[in-house]
């Protein structure tokens, strides 16, 4: 396999195997998570970039509780679907594909913002480092809470498709909601949502069933999965490779790996694809497509990654957010 290869991800093609990942700008609207031309004018090019292939959108809230950050791009409303609109179209002009990822923060919301409570999985402070916030104790979430959260991804899953985006991902990495369910240093729950790694996916394969029959068998659905905390007590590499193996079941087109409460460092790592020790062991239990991103910066990186296959595709993020027209051969 080499970088420039086309590659399917369930029914569609993408153009190369570099993908910009979603990395934050914080540049919507202070009121609404609505889209700005500043963003557009910075989306469009980094899709002019043609080494690009895909490009997946910075987290959107899909609902104003797990909103993490003023200015944070949001998915949470029908009347964010007009400025979503325009910003896959200026993907999709200039070549690439794109896809939109549908975040909660859970205890990562900041009260502040979202002046509403800040809950959680269980009562428990957020171990992340670096920490995200000096939050609050969060409020354990109740089933009714559980099952609203659930229709909020729906809701926002819809958004996407209507707003032109080739496809989503579903967000459980980084310390935030869905990630908060999978981690036992985050997750003490006793009903069925917590206690032995099916239990602590329940919230996982729910969202995913019920995104699938609203978007269709043909729309991509991917997970940015938080696989390994690298911390102790916390998930492990056995426990991701059997959680990417219960989500190629459920119907799931790829894997962006990234880290748990770590978020998207690695205590003593540097080096390209810092996280590839994980994405190996996925590689040998799945046949669907996994992305690989942390500390990647050229090309060659990226090349060597596929070729060790560490990975199916590569992201590029850093580089890409601070120069749009990266290049590097």
């Amino acid at each position: 396999m080499k970088i420039d290869e086309s590659i399917q991800i369930g029914n569609q093609t993408f153009r190369t195997r570099i993908v910009m990942p979603p990395i934050a700008t914080y540049r919507c609207t202070q009121t609404g998570g609505n889209v700005t031309d500043e963003m557009i004018d910075y989306y469009g090019k980094c899709a002019a970039n043609k080494n690009v292939g895909l490009i997946i959108t910075e987290h959107s809230y899909i609902t104003m509780q797990g909103k993490a950050k003023e200015k944070q791009l949001s998915i949470a409303d029908d009347s964010n679907i007009e400025g979503l609109s325009r910003l896959t179209d200026v993907i999709h002009q200039n070549g690439d594909k794109v896809f939109a990822q549908l975040n909660h923060a859970g205890s990562a919301a900041i009260p502040n913002v979202t002046n509403m409570d800040i809950v959680a999985p269980s009562s428990i402070a957020l171990p992340v480092v670096p920490p995200i916030s000096d939050n609050e104790m969060p409020k354990e979430l109740s089933k009714t809470e559980i099952e609203n959260i659930i229709e909020a991804f729906v809701q926002a899953s819809i958004r996407a498709k209507k707003a032109g985006y080739d496809g989503v991902e579903i967000h459980s990495a980084h310390g935030y909601l869905l990630n908060q369910f999978y981690s036992p240093l985050t997750n003490r729950r006793k009903d069925e949502y917590g206690g032995s790694l099916e239990n602590r996916l329940r919230i996982h394969t729910e969202t995913i069933r019920a995104v699938r029959q609203a978007v269709g068998n043909d729309y991509p659905i991917s997970v940015r999965f938080g696989g390994c905390d690298y911390m102790e007590g916390g998930s492990t590499i056995d426990d991701c490779v059997k959680a990417c193996r219960l989500f190629e079941k459920e119907g799931v087109d790829m894997i962006s790996l990234s880290g748990g409460m770590c978020r998207y460092t690695r205590k003593g790592h540097t080096e390209p694809g810092y996280f590839q020790d994980m994405s190996l062991a996925v590689k040998k239990q799945v046949s669907i497509p996994v992305l690989l991103t942390g500390g990647v910066t050229t090309r060659k990186e990226a090349e060597q990654l596929i070729e060790n296959h560490a990975a199916d595709l590569v992201g590029v993020g850093r580089a890409l957010l601070k120069n749009p027209q990266w290049e590097d051969m």
